[in-house]
């Protein structure tokens, strides 16, 4: 990885990790579709707005269907279920299985041969798998109805952004970030407008909260983005998106410390087991195996 990119891989894993704070505040104002909604429209509106500004040329693909794919599943698809999960599983919870979007996103890459999967990679992600399981311990809420509601629709938020990805990396590496990135906002957040009309804006919200709301769609989407979506061109997807290991770690403290969510020993040592995963899987540490599992 070129020092450009390390340093954007950093900046995302923090951005994302801080965004919690502000996700149960956004959902509790705007309810958790308006603030998918709004998040995506703004998002894609403000992009829209400084690239017109500088006089960025934008070059929008021919076929408007890879962008809406990559709306439906990286955006809204997965916005929606961890805006939906959160409030019902706790923040650490929701972080944990986060940190499962590089597992799904390598089955992705290697049945699409979109990307080499080599052994030392295979193992990375194994220890990311380890550090998950130490991660989780007991969970912060009861185990009923509402947890296992959360725990599918987390699972269906992460498969959702392993796809994408993907998907990105294998129809839009011609496009630039931020025209994938408009697209695919302005396209999740048209998708997501529709279940207003069956979750609606719980009340009115403060002025506060649409301060809140504008530093997600404009720090936590809109640039965090455009970032990640250079990243995947330059690295491919399963390396950017193994980014989430590191999320998870700085979300559970987050949850820990900010929140007071409980946190254990055991899930201070996954951290860096995931860390050590990560490390695997982006090639910081040498590796002695060059030849590519075959699938």
């Amino acid at each position: 990885m070129r020092p450009r990119d390390i340093l954007i891989y950093i900046f995302l894993s923090v951005a994302w990790g801080l965004s919690f704070l502000l996700l149960l505040h956004v959902i509790a104002a705007f309810g958790w579709v308006g603030s998918v909604t709004f998040r995506c429209l703004l998002a894609g509106a403000l992009l829209l707005g400084i690239s017109r500004v500088m006089g960025r040329k934008l070059r929008f693909p021919a076929s408007w269907r890879p962008l809406a794919v990559v709306g439906a599943t990286t955006v809204a698809g997965q916005l929606i279920g961890i805006s939906y999960a959160t409030p019902l599983i706790g923040t650490a919870m929701a972080a944990i299985f986060v940190a499962t979007i590089p597992l799904f996103s390598m089955v992705i890459a290697r049945v699409w041969g979109t990307e080499l999967i080599t052994p030392s990679r295979v193992a990375g992600l194994a220890l990311g798998t380890i550090g998950i399981i130490m991660l989780v311990g007991f969970p912060a809420v009861p185990v009923d109805r509402n947890f296992i509601l959360g725990c599918v629709a987390m699972v269906f938020s992460t498969f959702c952004a392993a796809f994408g990805s993907n998907y990105a990396s294998r129809y839009l590496s011609d496009t630039g970030p931020w025209e994938v990135t408009i697209g695919a906002f302005l396209f999740g957040g048209v998708m997501a407008l529709p279940l207003l009309f069956l979750v609606p804006v719980p009340g009115v919200p403060h002025a506060i909260d649409y301060l809140y709301l504008l530093v997600q769609a404009g720090v936590m989407s809109a640039l965090t983005y455009v970032l990640y979506f250079g990243l995947v061109s330059s690295i491919g997807a399963t390396r950017a998106i193994s980014v989430e290991f590191v999320v998870t770690v700085i979300a559970v403290l987050v949850g820990a410390f900010a929140l007071n969510e409980p946190i254990t020993i055991l899930q201070f040592i996954g951290g860096a087991v995931i860390i050590a995963g990560c490390a695997l899987v982006l090639g910081i540490f040498p590796a002695k195996d060059k030849i590519p599992l075959q699938p």
